[in-house]
C-alpha cells in the first residue's frame, strides 16, 4: 500500500531554482545529452505504433535517426540507421512496413530485421570478409505498460533495475489495452527542465489554469513517489465532478477495475528523464518531451481510451483532449515567458516554496545525473 505524503510536508531546507546557464547554455545542454538522455531510459511511443511484423518507426534523438521495429518473429528490435558500409542512413520515411529486410539505398547492402547481414555485393573480394561481423549496431529497447524505452549507453542499467519502483505500480489502469485516440505535436520555446518543474506543482495552477482548479483544488495533492527519478501522486476531484474535461463528466468508461479512491482522483507522474503519465478514471494522457535546443523542446501528447469509449458514440472523447490541449497551452505558455525572463541578466535564482516541493526533487535528479549534486540547495 502506497503512502501518501503532502506537497507541503516533503522537506526543502530551503532549496533555490537553478541557475541560469541550466536554461540557456548551448555547452550544459551538450552535456545533458550525453549524460542524462544517451543514458537513462527514454521513452519513444507506444507499442501500438509496431503492431505487426515488418512494422517500424524512425525516432530522432540529436544526430542520432533510430530504427524502432517488429521483427518476423514478433520482437521489437532498434537499429541506428547506419548502414555498417559507408554509414548512409538506410532508412527516409519516418514510419511504414519492411517487407522482409532493410536495404542502404547507396550500395544495397542489405539486413534482416533483426539486424543481421544478410547480403553484402561483391563482398567476396574483401580479403577476410565475414557477414556476421558488420550486423547493425543496436539499441538497447524494453516495454512497460504499453510504451517503448530506449538507452543509448554503452552499459546501460538493467530496465527491470531501473523501473523497479514502477513495475506493477499502475496495473489497475489497464495502460497495455488502451487505444491512442489523438496525438498533438507541440513546439515549445523553452528548456525541457522548465515543462518538468511545471508539471510537478499546482502553485502555478490558480492564476494559469481557471478551468483545472474548478474540477481539482489546488492544493489538494499528494505524493508518493517524491525523490529520486520518478516522482509524483493524485490530486483530488471535486464531488460535483466526473474527471478532467471541459465539461466536468466522465468522456469514457473507466479504463481499469478502479477502486472508489480511484474514481476520484487523478494521478500525475514524472518519469525522469523525458515522460509525463497522467492517470484520470477515463482516460490517461502521456507526454514524451525531447529537448531540441537549451532554450527549445519538442513535445508529443498522446490521449488513451480504453477502446469501448472510442467505439461507441455515447462517449466524447473529445471533451478531455479539448480540455488538456487547452491546460497544455497555458501550461506552455508560462514555460516559455520563464525561459524568456531566465535570459535576462537580471536572472537571479529564486526560493522555491514548500508547495514546490516536486520541482525540487526534479531539480536534485538533474544534479545528481551531471555529477553536480548540491548546486540546487536544500541538501
Amino acid at each position: 500500500m502506497a503512502t501518501f505524503v503532502k506537497t507541503r510536508d516533503i522537506p526543502i531546507a530551503g532549496a533555490h531554482t537553478l541557475p541560469q546557464e541550466f536554461f540557456v547554455s548551448s555547452e550544459l545542454f551538450a552535456r545533458e545529452r550525453e549524460r542524462i538522455f544517451a543514458r537513462r531510459w527514454v521513452c519513444i511511443g507506444r507499442e501500438s505504433k509496431i503492431a505487426n511484423p515488418g512494422d517500424y518507426f524512425l525516432h530522432t534523438v540529436g544526430a542520432d535517426s533510430i530504427i524502432v521495429v517488429r521483427d518476423r518473429a514478433g520482437r521489437i528490435r532498434a537499429h541506428y540507421n547506419t548502414c555498417r558500409h559507408r554509414g548512409a542512413r538506410m532508412c527516409e520515411a519516418a514510419s511504414g512496413t519492411f517487407s522482409e529486410t532493410i536495404q542502404c539505398p547507396y550500395h544495397a547492402w542489405t539486413y534482416s530485421l533483426d539486424g543481421r547481414l544478410v547480403g553484402a555485393q561483391t563482398s567476396d573480394s574483401i580479403e577476410g570478409f565475414d557477414k556476421k561481423n558488420f550486423p547493425l549496431v543496436s539499441v538497447p529497447i524494453a516495454s512497460w505498460e504499453g510504451f517503448l524505452f530506449i538507452n543509448q549507453s554503452e552499459n546501460p542499467e538493467p530496465f527491470e533495475e531501473a523501473f523497479a519502483s514502477l513495475i506493477g505500480r499502475f496495473e489497475r489502469f489497464n495502460l497495455p489495452t488502451l487505444t491512442v485516440a489523438r496525438t498533438i505535436e507541440y513546439d515549445v520555446q523553452a528548456n525541457w527542465k522548465l515543462v518538468f518543474q511545471n508539471y510537478s506543482e499546482c502553485y502555478h495552477c490558480s492564476p494559469v489554469h481557471p478551468q483545472l482548479t474548478k474540477i481539482t483544488p489546488a492544493n489538494s495533492g499528494e505524493n508518493d513517489l517524491f525523490e529520486g527519478p520518478f516522482l509524483g501522486g493524485y490530486m483530488v476531484i471535486n464531488e460535483q465532478h466526473e474527471s478532467l474535461s471541459m465539461s466536468g463528466q466522465a468522456c469514457g468508461v473507466p479504463v481499469g477495475e478502479l477502486d472508489e479512491d480511484d474514481i476520484k482522483r487523478v494521478y500525475y507522474y514524472s518519469i525522469f528523464p523525458n515522460m509525463l503519465l497522467s492517470l484520470h478514471p477515463d482516460y490517461a494522457m502521456a507526454h514524451y518531451i525531447t529537448p531540441v535546443a537549451a532554450g527549445r523542446s519538442h513535445i508529443t501528447c498522446e490521449w488513451l481510451f480504453h477502446p469501448d469509449s472510442v467505439r461507441d458514440e455515447k462517449w466524447n472523447v473529445e471533451d478531455g483532449i479539448a480540455f488538456w490541449d487547452l491546460t497544455n497551452r497555458q501550461d506552455w505558455h508560462v514555460c516559455e515567458i520563464s525561459q524568456a525572463g531566465i535570459q535576462s541578466r537580471g536572472y537571479r535564482p529564486g526560493p522555491y516554496s514548500s508547495r514546490e516541493s516536486l520541482s525540487v526533487a526534479f531539480d536534485r535528479e538533474v544534479l545528481h545525473a551531471l555529477g553536480r549534486d548540491g548546486e540546487g540547495g536544500g541538501e
